[in-house]
């Protein structure tokens, strides 16, 4: 064991230790406040000439735009007409065939009687959602019937 003679004790520096700085101490400002303020109406007056070029393009591609879809309308509607009137084809077709062996049937008919019977004979009665697609898969109804679901 060492004897208490031997060990070398740790004791402060001649004079002391130096005094502990405690006080509270402010960093430098970064800029004055007039350049502050300066420099957010320069980005401010910058951001807001930019944004007003921009909106005057995208006016004219909005324009641009609404004056297509005003042009194409007529010739997709009478495209979707079209299609209308070619699938009522197409079902009336497919019922003439499917019938084609039930004595008594005529197409358009309930077994000989008009459905509607009030109704000229050349107007066209739209058939409803169920009998516009009885031909097609169900899913194809389906989606038409609620199309709102994939919104």
């Amino acid at each position: 064991m060492a004897t208490a003679e031997r060990v070398k004790q740790d004791m402060p520096p001649k004079g002391g230790y130096r005094k502990i700085n405690f006080a509270r101490v402010f960093p430098k400002p970064f800029a004055s406040s007039r350049a502050l303020v300066g420099t957010y109406v320069v980005c401010t007056g910058v951001g807001w000439y930019l944004y007003l070029l921009n909106d005057r393009l995208v006016d004219k591609y909005q324009v641009e735009s609404r004056s297509s879809i005003i042009a194409m309308t007529p010739l997709l509607d009478a495209e979707a007409d079209r299609e209308y009137l070619k699938q009522l084809r197409r079902n009336r077709e497919a019922e003439e065939k499917l019938m084609k062996n039930v004595k008594g049937w005529k197409t358009g008919t309930l077994y000989g009687e008009p459905v509607y019977k009030t109704v000229d004979s050349n107007k066209l009665i739209e058939p409803g959602l169920n009998e516009y697609y009885v031909h097609a898969p169900d899913k194809v109804l389906y989606d038409r019937a609620y199309w709102h679901k994939y919104l």
